[in-house]
């Protein structure tokens, strides 16, 4: 396994049928994420992180999800400080290129997220199309 798979691969899903309790914690888990709006970004970590924190033991659907949140919420960030880096080092030039990339990263975020919520909610263990598993 190469350094960039051991990355991007997606952990196994918790075995066994989640309870109705643990696909609603689940559900909160992605859609923890869109208090970003609210909190300038902020949210868009730190939800996540604390529903991943406070289930991690208890509840195995709900902190997988939770940790799929979180991981692309962080790879998101990431993204977002490469298009910023990208456009002071063009003197703002790069800004043609990494406003429209912005606008799009950002509908494809909420879009994702919204899909992550619902799937959980059904019981499916949702994995995002691209995100760095930085947390395991």
């Amino acid at each position: 396994m190469s350094e960039f798979d051991k990355y991007t691969t997606a952990s196994p899903p918790p075995a066994g049928v989640a309870s109705s309790e643990e696909r609603q914690w689940g559900l909160f888990g992605h859609l923890s994420a869109l208090t970003g709006l609210f909190t300038g970004g902020i949210g868009n970590i730190v939800g996540p992180l604390v529903i991943w924190l406070v289930k991690k033991d208890t509840m195995p659907f709900a902190a997988d999800q939770a940790r799929e949140a979180l991981n692309f919420n962080i790879t998101l960030l990431l993204l977002g400080v490469v298009l910023f880096l990208i456009t002071l080092v063009t003197f703002g030039l790069g800004a043609l290129l990494t406003v429209p990339l912005g606008v799009l990263i950002g509908i494809a975020w909420l879009v994702l997220t919204i899909i992550g919520g619902m799937k959980a909610n059904e019981g499916v263990a949702y994995r995002y199309p691209f995100a760095l598993r930085l947390i395991k």
